[in-house]
């Protein structure tokens, strides 16, 4: 019996995006520079990571549609903090980013990392960005690269 099962290293020629919402930047700062640190960390190199910030958790099904339809980049690592607040709109913004970017995945079939937040408050978001409970950040890169792994193995 074969098993297909993806490693965590990479060539270095591996052209990733990390797309990210800025809405809450001091959590989605923090996941950057986690996904960053996992793909450097991995074997990437910096001049094949790009960073592209959407202004929402809303915009990120458009941008990844855009990205996927029309460039040269071997992942994409979306990443977003969406923090429940007073009113019903975390629930639309999270369920429809969360559907946008499974649906834009499967259309285009691409290499996606899915790594954005859903807390009920600033300090859980904070708390999975890095300060307690590891960088999310860095868990969804570190996904991507044995995505990436599997998907040459099945090539």
């Amino acid at each position: 019996m074969k098993i297909i099962e993806g490693k965590i290293a990479l060539s270095g020629s591996e052209r990733i995006a990390i797309l990210c919402s800025r809405f809450n930047s001091m959590v989605t700062d923090r996941l950057i520079e986690g996904a960053s640190d996992c793909y450097l960390r991995h074997g990437g190199k910096s001049e094949n990571l790009s960073v592209i910030k959407v202004p929402g958790a809303f915009e990120l099904p458009f941008v990844l549609e855009k990205i996927l339809s029309n460039s040269d980049f071997d992942g994409v690592c979306v990443l977003g903090a969406i923090i429940r607040g007073g009113t019903p709109h975390f629930d639309y913004v999270a369920a429809e980013a969360t559907k946008g970017v499974a649906n834009v995945t499967l259309k285009y079939g691409g290499a996606v990392s899915f790594g954005i937040l859903t807390t009920d408050s600033i300090e859980q978001a904070l708390d999975r960005a890095g300060l307690k409970v590891g960088n999310k950040g860095f868990e969804a890169m570190s996904s991507l690269i044995e995505l990436l792994d599997v998907y040459r193995q099945l090539d």
